[in-house]
């Protein structure tokens, strides 16, 4: 905190974290789930396509994390008639929602983590 900034000019209590923000970081910080989400930006995918475009998830955190945005209501599961069984995964309109906001972290990222590497996921 600035030593200049008078407590009395604050609006509200520093140290509480808005209870919103909290649960957004919360669910979408969750390892993997930004990447799932930013990958399915380009549109439906299957769970191969998704394995191959998320360099180093696991089958079984890659279903976890699918099944925990589909239960959020952020992504759609959809099952297509076989044989085969196709099945492919996509936003929602609150996934849709979310987009903007993660296009804003990519180019604050991309300007002010430019020389930081990523570690490995």
């Amino acid at each position: 905190m600035n030593a200049m900034l008078e407590p009395t000019a604050v609006a509200h209590d520093l140290r509480s974290c808005d209870s919103a923000l909290a649960r957004a970081f919360d669910f979408l910080g969750k390892r993997w789930n930004g990447v799932i989400l930013g990958t399915l930006s380009t549109g439906a995918s299957g769970f191969a396509d998704l394995k191959r475009a998320v360099v180093g998830i696991s089958d079984s955190m890659l279903s976890e994390r699918l099944t925990e945005l589909v239960g959020a209501g952020i992504v759609e599961r959809s099952v297509g008639a076989g044989p085969p069984i196709a099945v492919s995964y996509r936003l929602t309109a609150s996934g849709l929602a979310l987009l903007p906001a993660l296009d804003e972290l990519s180019a604050w990222a991309s300007r002010n983590l430019a020389g930081t590497q990523s570690p490995a996921h």
